[in-house]
């Protein structure tokens, strides 16, 4: 019975162990180990540093109804086929489009259709040039043989080549007369061109004032120089990009495809026909033309460059101010922009290539932008611009 006792007694004390240790271990939970979860980063959405703003239809019915009909009437009796806006106060006023981007299959320009700029190109190889000098990678005194040591025309600055005062020869004639290939020269082979075929300058740098379109395609190619890129890519990046220009581009006919919404240059031929103007052995080049865009483009353009959005003050006053020849003689071009000498703070430009007309004028100290683009050889842009801003001055008062 004793044996007995003492087995039960032993047994009873080792549930009882064991009872103690399955409870202090009920309160331990279990780790669940959870699967990591995925971290989805959000596209850092990029707000764009200039606004497309519109002032009230209230505002602007009566001086709409009148640039209606001033388009209307300039399409149907001078064969007008392009847009028009104008900006007042940071703010368009008026924008639209008339006549045919197809005459053949009666398609109408729109908003997203593309004007060659022709010699409105050429403030954006200016910019490109400011850009540069404000990031230390040139000085507007730098030389061409700075960059191009083989050039054969010395003691040309980066400025000379800004306000036209270098003196350079027509790069039109000497592709006309010189280059023998079938494709046309790119900046590059004009480059190259220019040192071999012993054409003499206008005058030593300086000296006189002689709008150049070779200073602007020299412009552009040192900033392909320069930057190692494109010239293209150099403005989509630092300008076009920046400024939210989603329907602007430069178009070489060597090196890039034709895009979609790019319009062609026309011509009327006997009062009704309209013709196609094709490529010539300039079309390759850019800097001085070939820069592509939409009126919309260029008012975010202008309004991000005046605001300061891409150059400093100093360097903008720069670019507006009337260049010099070294007699002290002031010259009516800026960097990229004629000067009016009748009109205070006036800076425009004007281009005409191809069958392209267009005009981008900046009346500073009334805050009004006008804008006009054209495909068929348009040829009244100054009259145009004075009757855009009468009706803009008679009929808005903001």
């Amino acid at each position: 019975m004793k044996k007995y006792s003492k087995e039960i007694l032993i047994s009873l004390i080792a549930i009882f162990i064991l009872f103690l240790f399955s409870q202090s271990t009920s309160g331990v939970k279990e780790k669940k180990v959870l699967p990591k979860a995925e971290v989805t980063e959000k596209p850092i959405v990029k707000k764009p540093i200039v606004s497309v703003e519109y002032h009230s239809k209230e505002l602007t019915k009566k001086v709409n109804h009148k640039l209606d009909s001033l388009i209307k009437r300039i399409h149907k009796r001078h064969d007008f086929h392009g847009a028009i806006l104008v900006a007042k106060n940071k703010k368009i006023v008026y924008k639209n489009q008339i006549g045919y981007a197809d005459f053949r299959k009666k398609i109408p320009i729109k908003e997203e259709s593309t004007f060659q700029l022709a010699s409105v190109s050429k403030q954006f190889t200016a910019v490109a040039i400011m850009l540069l000098a404000e990031r230390n990678k040139l000085k507007i005194t730098d030389t061409i043989n700075t960059y191009f040591p083989d050039f054969p025309y010395e003691n040309i600055t980066i400025k000379n080549l800004l306000n036209h005062t270098a003196g350079l020869p027509k790069y039109f004639w000497v592709a006309e007369h010189k280059w023998n290939k079938k494709v046309p020269p790119t900046n590059s082979d004009m480059m190259q061109l220019l040192t071999s075929s012993n054409v003499g300058r206008f005058f030593r740098p300086g000296r006189n004032f002689d709008y150049s379109n070779t200073a602007y395609f020299v412009l552009a190619s040192i900033v392909e120089k320069i930057s190692g890129t494109s010239f293209n890519n150099f403005l989509q990046k630092n300008i076009f990009e920046p400024l939210d220009m989603k329907n602007s581009y430069v178009y070489s006919a060597v090196n890039d495809d034709v895009h979609q919404n790019q319009l062609k240059g026309f011509r009327l031929y006997r009062g009704w026909k309209h013709i196609s103007i094709g490529n010539t052995v300039n079309d390759a080049v850019v800097g001085d033309k070939n820069v592509y865009s939409t009126a919309e483009d260029l008012y975010k353009w202008t309004y991000g460059l005046n605001s300061g959005k891409l150059l400093s003050k100093e360097s903008l006053d720069l670019m507006y101010a009337n260049g010099e020849t070294i007699y002290g003689r002031k010259v009516p071009y800026g960097f990229g922009f004629r000067i009016d000498p009748r009109e205070k703070n006036k800076i425009y430009h004007h281009g005409k290539w191809n069958g392209f007309s267009t005009a981008l004028t900046n009346y500073l100290e009334d805050d009004l932008v006008i804008i006009v683009l054209e495909h068929t050889s348009y040829n009244a842009l100054k009259s145009l611009n004075r009757k855009i801003k009468k009706i803009i001055t008679q009929n808005f008062a903001v």
